[in-house]
């Protein structure tokens, strides 16, 4: 049984974001060797869907939790942050999905699900039809999403074809999970979903999920492009950013700072460039907002509690290691 938080769904948002959220509980050690765990929220699209409530974008995050205290904080999370959850459902018959993160090295974190059977793997049509005839300005999903079940991979599909047909920019961020399915199952369904995307986000390294199988960035990107994919970011960690439009290559550098945590840097590398977007910017300028967000993302601990709001946008590139401001 399913139960709506609220309202319909979110009127006039400027993204709208689809997927699973998780509960997530992090050992500064081995798991193996028990010792104390702390809860939070974490997710690629509730990522996302964070990175712009806090840069001032009207943001909504739609799925599924769990009728229980775990689902609640989920809600609890997002809400605190400004995104709106108005069309979550309640689940009573399925568990939110749980995340363990351990610290192994200062450099290796190591991440184990238990998310078979999650409220958020039954994801279906129904539960986007009110957001998405809301009209948001922008819909953005993962290939994360279309892996936890048939009826989440149906749902996703459902969802670029209607955005799309309806003339609302789609973006598409590839973030292969392999331990989700193999390359080949996300291959065959990653790239006809593509097809809908105005935005395709992929590290090097996905590029031929959503394109011909074996093909390097520039034949992946040709392919993408003649198929009506409008830009094409290509993810390069501490080396910067590639973007790929009909007008050409585009390349700006990471932020550098002192990399904490990995966790969520892609998210925040996505959030930042749909922020620049929404905002109008130009391609240099969505590309450097981008760097930053992902800058600020691994320079502190989680997923997304150290993403910046507006007014802290400088912070990282107009300050000196080891400032403090006061």
């Amino acid at each position: 049984m399913t139960t709506s938080t609220g309202r319909t769904g979110p009127d006039g948002v400027d993204l709208l974001t689809v997927g699973e959220a998780l509960v997530s509980l992090r050992s500064p050690g081995p798991l193996a060797q028990g010792g104390p765990l702390t809860m939070h929220l974490a997710g690629a699209e509730s990522n996302v869907a964070i990175g712009l409530a806090r840069l001032g974008h009207r943001a909504a995050w739609v799925g599924r939790v769990s009728d229980d205290e775990l689902g609640e904080f989920v809600l609890r999370q997002l809400r605190a942050e400004g995104v709106d959850v108005d069309a979550v459902r309640r689940d009573a018959d399925r568990p939110t999905g749980l995340m363990f993160l351990e610290r192994r090295t200062a450099d290796v974190s190591r991440v184990r699900y238990h998310r078979a059977g999650s409220a958020g793997s039954a994801l279906d049509v129904e539960d986007l039809r009110a957001p998405l005839a809301a009209g948001p300005r922008m819909l953005h999903l993962t290939g994360i999403t279309p892996a936890l079940s048939d009826s989440a991979r149906d749902a996703a599909a459902w969802a670029v074809r209607t955005a799309a047909e309806a003339g609302i920019p789609v973006c598409l961020d590839v973030n292969y999970r392999a331990g989700l399915w193999t390359r080949e199952d996300a291959r065959s369904t990653l790239t006809p979903l593509a097809g809908y995307a105005s935005v395709v986000v992929a590290s090097a390294d996905e590029l031929d999920l959503v394109a011909t199988a074996g093909a390097d960035e520039a034949g992946a990107v040709a392919g993408l492009l003649a198929r009506g994919v409008r830009t094409v970011l290509v993810k390069l960690g501490a080396d910067g950013a590639r973007a790929h439009t009909a007008d050409g290559a585009t390349y700006v550098e990471a932020v550098p700072v002192t990399a904490v945590d990995t966790v969520g840097a892609g998210d925040a590398f996505t959030a930042g460039y749909l922020s620049g977007h929404l905002d109008g910017l130009d391609l240099v300028d969505r590309l450097r907002r981008a760097v930053t967000l992902g800058a600020f993302a691994v320079a502190g601990d989680g997923d997304w509690e150290g993403l910046p709001r507006r007014d802290e946008l400088t912070l990282i590139t107009g300050s000196a290691a080891g400032t403090t401001l006061r």
